[in-house]
């Protein structure tokens, strides 16, 4: 137990990855909910993000992944324009086995103790309806249902917002913003990657997928059975032909050995956190291939939700994702004016705004 402590508390107050406001863990015996709520900054106003329920394989990786998650909300949420800090929820356990109404409410009642510190809404594991179970003891709850005054699934936004980006990097890297042509991957066609293989059929691109339930496949390739199935990702990211990779799935799915296998010149994908480690930014950069990075082009759903605080309009929220294209031509071009990644000059636009707003 020692060595757990100290490694959360040096993520905290010692990391560079650190710099957290307040991590709350929350438990209630009688619904066997166990969660972390973590909030990373309230410079831009209170903190947003969503609930991830998962089965984590220890407590120690269920508290990682809601400080590495809060803090990509505290940028992805400032290059979105948005007046909120960053946060997040993960809740410990298989949602398919312990989920309950129970367990939701009390949940509920822990968010709402924050006092509006954090607004909630879904994410991995976590739906529209829960989030209406969640609603009835926390108003500080987004993501929930038009019949109950919500915007309803924010996948939608998202998986907008991530074809703004490729349109983007087709924009920079081959001087058209069109797809039609491109060979695309999509890696998860879950809530966001199935809607985005509709943008890219659409668009006239050539799609290849791979996902680990085989319910999910299924769904797109009997509506287009002209997509063409990978065994897994292994197999989908060595592909010959690839223009993009699109990870839409958990995060880490760039690392040492993925990297160096990718066939793709563009990455360019849905899942929060997908550079595994420091570094990889730049392994990317030096193998010529371009990154827009994930908090940037996958803002589309946290658009969706910040807008449902102030009465939802679906047009408007639209409008607000498609400005993905321009933020995302943006970041590639100051990473060339600066000699860095595309990460690192989203994170330099982020700190920016965040810095200012604290001064103010």
């Amino acid at each position: 137990m020692t060595d757990v402590t100290d490694g959360v508390l040096h993520t905290l107050f010692r990391s560079d990855q650190g710099g957290h406001e307040q991590v709350v863990l929350c438990q209630d015996r009688a619904s066997g909910l166990k969660a972390v709520i973590a909030i990373h900054s309230t410079a831009l106003g209170p903190a947003l993000g969503g609930t991830r329920f998962y089965p984590y394989a220890s407590e120690e990786e269920a508290v990682a992944d809601a400080l590495n998650l809060s803090r990509g909300m505290s940028y992805k949420n400032a290059m979105a324009g948005l007046d909120h800090g960053g946060g997040k929820a993960v809740i410990i356990g298989d949602p398919e086995r312990i989920k309950t109404e129970e367990l939701l409410l009390a949940y509920g009642r822990f968010v709402a103790s924050l006092g509006g510190r954090y607004v909630t809404a879904c994410d991995v594991g976590t739906y529209v309806t829960d989030m209406d179970v969640v609603a009835r003891e926390c108003r500080w709850t987004t993501g929930r249902s038009p019949e109950n005054g919500g915007a309803g699934d924010s996948s939608v936004l998202t998986s907008f917002g991530v074809f703004q980006g490729m349109r983007a990097s087709a924009q920079h890297l081959w001087g058209d913003p069109t797809l039609r042509g491109r060979k695309v991957a999509v890696a998860g066609v879950g809530k966001v990657g199935h809607h985005l293989v509709e943008h890219l059929l659409s668009d006239g691109a050539e799609v290849v997928i791979t996902d680990v339930r085989e319910e999910s496949v299924r769904r797109v390739t009997e509506k287009h059975p002209e997509v063409a199935v990978a065994a897994d990702t292994e197999a989908l990211i060595r592909t010959e032909g690839l223009d993009i990779y699109a990870p839409c799935a958990l995060g880490g799915a760039l690392n040492d050995e993925s990297v160096a296998a990718l066939t793709a010149e563009v990455v360019c994908g849905a899942a929060n956190n997908q550079l595994a480690h420091p570094g990889v930014e730049k392994d990317l950069s030096d193998r010529s291939i371009l990154y827009a990075p994930d908090y940037v082009v996958n803002a589309g759903g946290v658009i969706q939700v910040a807008d449902e605080l102030h009465g939802f309009d679906f047009e408007r929220c639209r409008a607000k994702a498609s400005k993905i294209f321009d933020t995302t031509l943006a970041i590639f071009a100051r990473a060339k004016a600066d000699g860095i990644p595309p990460a690192a000059a989203a994170d330099r636009i982020a700190e920016q705004r965040m810095a200012e707003a604290r001064r103010s």
